[in-house]
Parts: structure tokens; sequence; C-alpha cells
């Protein structure tokens, strides 16, 4: 079970890596004025996005792995509130993903409708999911 738990930790941190950076990409894009910068940053966007994705996905594999093994060795686990709490956020986080997924398209397509500003916002989200995630995990109230 602790192998489960410990891939689950390092697929979350590479998942991360992805949801906190490709943001700052879209800010970096608003903000460039020449094209090639663009199209350079429209290739480390696309880039970013696919090891976001295998982050993520196993990250989710994982956590589901984990989630079974102790749910096999206590049937209660299932019904505990904070891990009700915890799944719902997750389920935003990947909402938040496939937002990224969309905005990465835009961009390609140079349909960029934010501002940095607005960008900047949010980027923010994951960040706040991630303390929210991890004191549920950890303290468990």
């Amino acid at each position: 079970m602790l192998w489960l738990k410990a891939f689950h930790i390092i697929f979350v941190v590479t998942w991360f890596a992805g949801l906190f950076y490709l943001p700052r990409l879209f800010v970096y894009h608003v903000e460039a004025g020449e094209p090639e910068v663009r199209t350079r940053l429209k290739t480390m966007q696309r880039r970013l996005l696919g090891i976001t994705h295998v982050g993520g996905a196993l990250a989710l594999g994982f956590g589901l792995a984990t989630l079974a093994a102790f749910a096999q060795a206590s049937g209660a686990y299932l019904q505990q509130g904070w891990l009700h709490a915890k799944l719902a956020l997750v389920l935003l986080l990947v909402a938040y993903h496939l937002m990224l997924v969309r905005l990465v398209r835009q961009f390609a397509r140079d349909e960029i409708r934010h501002s940095s500003r607005w960008l900047r916002i949010f980027n923010e989200i994951p960040a706040l999911l991630l303390i929210a995630i991890v004191l549920l995990g950890v303290l468990k109230p």
C-alpha cells in the first residue's frame, strides 16, 4: 500500500508542475509582442500539456489504486466525509486541467480571449486546491 501512495505522490508533483507552469506560459504568451516568441511559447505549451497529461493520469491511477487498497483494508474508509471532500476537490482539479487543454488549443489558434491579469488570477486556482487537498488528506478532519 505504501508503494502505491509513494507513486501517487510522485505523480501528483509531476501533475502540479504542469498545472502551475502552463498558465504562466499563457501570461508570457499574452504579453509577448514578437511572433517568434509566441511560436516558441505555443510549442512549450503543447509539450508541457503532454507531460501534464501523463502526470495527471498516473496520479489519478495510483490515487485510485491507493483508494481501493485502503477501502479493502477497511470498509468504513469510503464513508469518511473528509475523503468525499477531497475527491470533490480532485474533480475540480480535473476540470481545471480540462480548462488548460481548452486554453492551449485557443492559444495554438491565436484565439486569445483572456488578459494577462485574468490568467494570473486563474494561475492561483491549483495552489488553493492543493492546499485544501493536502490538508484534508493529512489531517483527515
